[in-house]
């Protein structure tokens, strides 16, 4: 049975569930001490300046420990760029339409900081493998995800083009390198306030983010896969959730457990009974085989030969009986085999579905792109003719030019002036040197034909 490595992708966007003291309050009660209402959201200033000491480790000054990709070692500052370029014409714009001074937004930065309907930036985080994977591995091979990374930085602009991205760490002094991605999801063409807004909720929907992340984890595996020279398979994904699953998590998989266990019971009570008829009949096989003919006496009992054949017959097919059981184990541990191999191929057969999916979506892109230059082209193409017609207008009103000096130098009595004309335009450029030089030519000769000059003679 061929066996393929699988590794499970985590794509995971931050939340703001617990946004109430209530909801904090339930996780101090629970026994682990923790809530399902996960609050991992950017909410103000005050949660960035936190994801910045994380993120750039200033903490425990291990900044060496992580690679930036993306923005600088200050994400808070980052981000305020970020608001700044983004924002702030549409802020100007909304000021300008409010009558009220209070109602002018000095600072879009602090206005959605201090806002607790507004997440002020959202953080995604990118994994590839688990700690079992890296954990035999070296900082030199860990490091080569930076590329794998970077891609994943570059394809999530693409299928995510709202969501701006402010700063990308790599955190390499885990067990398993980890991808931080700060960013802001923006909505245009707001009907109330500001025409351009923070709107997570307009960029991350549920049907969105399960698309962003069926494709993103398709296209790290791929980069995975490019970079190390390796052909892992993607462990399968839960519908509509952030991590992957283990594969005794299908559909009908603990279904199939279960019966499985209970054929298992049955087949290991039918081994313990079949083995303790092993031992009789042992038992039964010798006694019958050492049995002689004694004759007529009490409490005696001789068998005679056909009896004792029908018995051994009677042995014999129930060891044939044992023996077929033993084949039933091993084909019981042939079906486990089957049933393993039939999981890894729907594994592949899945994986290859969305690999093909994805390879439409990279074609569209292509097409899109194909457009796009095909476009280009034929627009230089009309330039190209605009400036071929401005070439051949030139070069017209050049040999206009040169026929007109010419025929002013032959037949004017002041032929000089005209000469000192031409001059000047062949010093400042107006008039090429060959045109010059034939001027001054037929100047000094004596043709006889002074009234007919030939396109072809100038024309360069």
């Amino acid at each position: 049975m061929i066996y393929i490595s699988s590794l499970g992708y985590s794509f995971h966007l931050s939340n703001d569930k617990n946004k109430k003291n209530s909801s904090k309050a339930s996780a101090k009660s629970n026994i682990s001490g923790t809530t399902s209402k996960g609050n991992s959201a950017i909410q103000n200033a005050a949660g960035l300046s936190k994801c910045d000491n994380h993120n750039c480790r200033k903490y425990d000054d291990r900044e060496y420990d992580i690679e930036i990709i993306r923005g600088t070692n200050s994400i808070v500052n980052d981000v305020r760029k970020l608001y700044k370029d983004e924002f702030e014409e549409a802020r100007l714009e909304y000021n300008l339409r409010q009558v009220r001074e209070d109602r002018k937004i000095k600072n879009y930065f602090t206005h959605v900081s201090n806002n607790t309907k507004n997440d002020l930036a959202c953080e995604i985080i990118i994994e590839l493998g688990d700690m079992e994977f890296w954990s035999t591995k070296d900082i030199n091979y860990k490091k080569k995800m930076t590329n794998v990374f970077e891609e994943q930085v570059k394809s999530l602009e693409k299928l995510a083009p709202n969501f701006k991205i402010a700063s990308a760490i790599i955190h390499y002094d885990e067990t398993s390198p980890h991808l931080h991605i700060i960013g802001v999801p923006i909505k245009y063409k707001n009907k109330y306030g500001m025409s351009k807004q923070v709107g997570k909720s307009d960029v991350f929907t549920k049907e969105s983010l399960t698309k962003i992340q069926d494709k993103m984890r398709v296209l790290c595996i791929e980069a995975f896969n490019k970079e190390y020279r390796t052909n892992y398979k993607l462990k399968l994904k839960l519908k509509g959730r952030n991590h992957d699953y283990h594969i005794t998590e299908m559909r009908n998989y603990q279904k199939l457990k279960k019966s499985i266990e209970v054929h298992q019971n049955n087949l290991n009570k039918t081994k313990d009974k079949t083995n303790n008829l092993k031992d009789k009949t042992k038992e039964i096989r010798d006694m019958l085989e050492n049995l002689k003919s004694k004759g007529l006496i009490k409490n005696q009992l001789v068998l005679d030969v056909v009896d004792r054949d029908k018995a051994i017959v009677f042995i014999d097919l129930i060891d044939k009986t044992i023996m077929e059981y033993e084949n039933i184990q091993e084909l019981t541990v042939t079906l486990k085999e089957v049933e393993s191999e039939l999981l890894n191929n729907r594994d592949r057969i899945k994986l290859l579905l969305k690999n093909n999916e994805d390879f439409g979506f990279e074609v569209s892109n292509l097409k899109e792109k194909l457009e796009s230059k095909n476009k280009e082209i034929n627009d230089l193409k009309e330039e190209n003719n605009l400036l071929k017609s401005s070439l051949d207008h030139l070069k017209n009103l050049i040999y206009n030019l040169v026929h007109f000096l010419m025929d002013r130098i032959y037949r004017n009595k002041d032929k000089e002036k005209y000469m000192e004309f031409a001059k000047e335009l062949y010093v400042h450029g107006a008039l090429e040197e060959d045109d010059f030089k034939l001027l001054q030519d037929n100047r000094d000769t004596n043709n006889q034909n002074k009234s007919t000059i030939k396109k072809d003679d100038i024309e360069r």
